[in-house]
């Protein structure tokens, strides 16, 4: 049986994939937390908060993800640029987590782009076999976390 993994994040600006992501997730039962944001800057003042550990210890709307589904066309700021941002945190915060672009694009662009941040590249919608996918990829027969906190 595989752990759970500590936590999930979903970053879309549409309300209803979140819905239905969330559902999904939860459904599968493959995470202990799930959080969503609808869009990249609300999403990376998150991750930013996390790695730095500036919240109230216990707090349960605070956690260390460890898959981030990321949309690529949001407002504010969008995928690329949240990834951009990103790779400037902490190296051992980023290593323990596995970045995911979900997006209705098969554009050459955006899948070149993701590959050049290290992120993995799923085309809308998210199924249990899309997920499945990328816990057998990652997080399989790793019983631990990815890393000690």
């Amino acid at each position: 049986m595989m752990r759970k993994l500590t936590g999930i994040l979903l970053i879309d600006d549409d309300d209803t994939t979140n819905f239905l992501n969330e559902r999904l997730l939860r459904r599968m039962g493959i995470a202990d937390n799930i959080r969503t944001f609808v869009n990249g800057k609300q999403a990376f003042d998150y991750l930013y908060n996390v790695s730095n550990g500036n919240y109230e210890p216990g707090s349960p709307d605070y956690f260390q993800p460890e898959l981030i589904f990321l949309d690529i066309n949001m407002p504010v700021m969008d995928g690329f640029e949240m990834l951009d941002l990103f790779e400037r945190l902490n190296p051992e915060f980023r290593n323990r987590i596995v970045m995911t672009v979900l997006t209705t694009s098969t554009h050459p662009y955006d899948t070149d782009t993701s590959r050049k941040f290290a992120a993995e590249y799923l085309t809308k919608p998210l199924t249990a076999e899309k997920i499945n996918m990328l816990l057998d990829k990652y997080f399989k027969g790793k019983e631990e976390p990815l890393s000690e906190m």
